[in-house]
């Protein structure tokens, strides 16, 4: 297991503890006022320069997490996208799971807005700790702010550590193929490579929930992609959309579409044997029944959801 929150000067600064510690040693406060809220602010900042804070062995930072990175992207969630959950009792209250979703929008914006539905409308305020691309981690800025956030890389050990530690995981196993497709692809889910993450679950014996977001696809719709600049830049692809890079930043600004987040019931992969993760014609099979699954709960919520950009109430 790599140490993650053990080198820098973040170790220097906050207490390392363990995962199952830190899942329960941070209670959210409930909406304090006024005078309340500024001396919680102190409070915070006092921490923070004094080094009284906490992070597990992965750097998950929850404090920072719920007061600074979910403040910041709740409007987007609340008010822009105007995001809708659906059967977010399907997720477990306090056991490991693996939250299984497409991907999509061009910027990989539906994490962040998966990372907020389960924090705010799960009744146990859920923390998902998602699975990133190795271009995440290969950004030191981005890459940091991944690990104090929750996250970690998209590998089998990691993976693995964090489901029998009783996390909520997340993954998105079209990866680039999903976030990147063009517009003309919307809601019709990419190849899921070759099943690592229903290895993982059948090894920890969590259970896999599938998990379908609609909204995302019209956010940045991907007319075209300059593939030379992106090659030059070391990215899988530099989006061309119809404001952007025609509208200089100002198209940087994602389209409000209208946005429902469902999760399915869970598969359990508890009736198998930790050594049946080898068996690789059951994971390719488990794999597809996943896959048919969440293609089946967008097509669903794509009608529920109805007009991509309804007017704003």
């Amino acid at each position: 297991m790599r140490e993650t929150a053990g080198t820098g000067e973040e170790s220097r600064e906050a207490q390392v503890i363990p995962i199952d510690r830190a899942r329960s040693s941070y209670d959210p406060p409930s909406g304090p006022d006024g005078d309340d809220r500024l001396a919680e602010l102190l409070a915070f900042l006092r921490r923070r320069l004094t080094g009284e804070y906490e992070v597990d062995e992965f750097g998950f930072d929850a404090e920072l997490t719920d007061k600074v990175l979910l403040e910041l992207i709740r409007p987007l969630y609340r008010h822009w996208f105007r995001v809708e959950t659906v059967g977010v009792e399907n997720v477990p209250g306090d056991s490991g799971a693996l939250v299984v979703a497409n991907h999509s929008g061009t910027v990989p914006v539906d994490a962040l807005m998966l990372q907020v539905a389960l924090h705010d409308d799960h009744p146990g305020r859920r923390a998902l700790r998602l699975l990133g691309a190795d271009l995440v981690y290969q950004l030191p800025l981005l890459g940091h702010l991944a690990r104090k956030t929750g996250h970690t890389l998209a590998c089998r050990e990691d993976a693995d550590r964090l489901l029998r530690k009783g996390e909520l995981v997340g993954v998105f196993p079209e990866g680039f193929k999903g976030v990147g497709k063009p517009f003309s692809e919307r809601y019709k889910l990419q190849r899921f490579g070759r099943g690592g993450f229903v290895a993982s679950a059948i090894r920890a014996g969590v259970p896999i929930v599938p998990c379908a977001i609609v909204g995302a696809e019209e956010i940045y719709p991907k007319i075209g992609d300059l593939r030379f600049l992106a090659r030059a830049l070391g990215l899988p692809y530099l989006p061309v959309t119809p404001l952007f890079p025609w509208l200089g930043p100002l198209g940087l600004v994602p389209l409000p579409s209208k946005w429902m987040i469902g999760f399915g019931e869970p598969i359990r992969t508890d009736e198998y044997d930790p050594s049946d993760a080898d068996d690789p014609m059951l994971v390719f099979n488990l794999t597809d029944q996943v896959r048919e699954v969440i293609q089946q709960q967008l097509n669903e919520l794509r009608l529920r959801r109805g007009h991509a950009f309804p007017p704003f109430f």
